[in-house]
């Protein structure tokens, strides 16, 4: 069951962070990741595959380049070659590596305003094409692994029409955020269906009748070793066909609305809370979605990670079209050779890939290399 997947990724280095008085305010970033991926073992069919993503961002402090203040401008373009792995030869749902497309496209990925105020500019609005899972349903300690379920957990990367807003294909969004000490509170109004499913490689922005909204909602903790726990809850506005329930012609009961909750948190299990790369951190993500629409309605995801090296385990529970489980197990390792290459070993064992019965449990080799200025 071919799918999008998002996570946040760690080859693009952090374009917005702030700037000091001299260096300026207008700052590009650029980083390209290739993966070289081989299915050993079971599966669909064994065989090799190079996938690849270029990043290229924008960032702009509107307050010292146009005297705005408190504003922010971000433009993050996206290129992918759109050979496919985990559809075509493991043929698993959670989806191998999170830069797979599926499709060769050149993207506007994201391009958005946003306003901090408030006290102490602890409140901020955004407003443009944005990526869900950069701010929802993501851990620092998932960030380490290639597998796309640890990015975005399956349950919510599975729901909508087209997927929620994240990579490769995002809609327009309104969100909210603000800070409270050691809390955050966030909420977000998307456009239902991202892009243009009849024409996956444009970037666009349709406002189709029945597409209705997504909204969505999350509360976190962040602290010293505690590094995030928090609740999130989403709900869709529009009409989905019931799974199971038929009417008198044969056809689905279509069913208003669309909903789910997920919890997560990160710990720094042991280390010095000031040497972050010696940390020994967990982290465990747990959702669900509604059963009677969403193909996945069950998902549990857990990981540990240390020094660059990190395990970890995703569950996921379906009901259609074909009861059951899939399980990935994940071994990684990423070391940075020089201050413009990382280099990133990665194991995963599939057990019952995309639930068909008969096939062979999966293993998939890969190496992931980024270069970045």
């Amino acid at each position: 069951m071919p799918k999008p997947h998002a996570m946040v990724l760690f080859a693009l280095a952090p374009a917005c962070a702030a700037a000091g008085p001299s260096e300026s305010p207008w700052s590009w970033d650029i980083a390209y990741t290739g993966e070289w991926w081989s299915n050993r073992d079971g599966g669909r069919e064994r065989g090799t595959r190079y996938l690849d993503n270029l990043d290229v961002t924008l960032a702009i402090d509107a307050e010292r380049a146009f005297g705005l203040p408190g504003v922010e401008f971000f433009l993050y373009g996206l290129y992918n070659n759109g050979h496919t792995f985990g559809g075509e030869l493991t043929g698993d749902v959670h989806g191998v590596s999170n830069i797979e497309t599926g499709v060769q496209a050149v993207r506007l990925y994201e391009a958005w305003a946003d306003w901090r105020f408030g006290r102490d500019r602890r409140h901020s609005l955004r407003i443009g094409l944005y990526d869900l899972n950069s701010e929802f349903d993501n851990t620092d300690s998932g960030s380490l692994f290639i597998n796309s379920a640890h990015g975005v957990g399956s349950d919510l990367a599975d729901s909508g029409r087209n997927g929620p807003s994240i990579f490769p294909v995002t809609s327009l969004a309104l969100r909210w955020r603000g800070t409270f000490d050691e809390w955050t509170a966030q909420a977000a109004v998307f456009d239902g269906v991202p892009g243009d499913a009849a024409h996956p490689k444009r970037t666009a922005i349709r406002f189709d009748h029945g597409d209705g909204a997504l909204l969505i909602g999350e509360v976190h903790r962040s602290g010293a070793r505690v590094r995030k726990a928090g609740i999130g809850a989403w709900y869709y506005t529009s009409r989905f066909p019931d799974l199971q329930a038929r009417d008198t012609n044969g056809a689905p009961v279509m069913r208003r609305g669309s909903h789910g909750v997920y919890g997560l948190i990160d710990v720094r299990l042991a280390g010095d809370g000031s040497a972050p790369e010696r940390q020994l951190t967990g982290f465990l993500r747990i959702g669900t979605a509604d059963s009677a629409v969403n193909e996945i309605n069950r998902y549990v995801g857990a990981g540990l990670a240390w020094r660059g090296i990190g395990l970890a385990y995703a569950h996921a529970h379906a009901v259609a079209p074909h009861r059951g489980v899939e399980e990935n197990i994940e071994l990684t390792w990423r070391v940075a050779v020089t201050d413009w290459l990382t280099l990133q070993p990665d194991i995963q064992y599939i057990l019952n890939p995309g639930l068909e019965p008969g096939t062979d449990h999966a293993l998939a080799v890969g190496l992931r290399f980024v270069l970045s200025d």
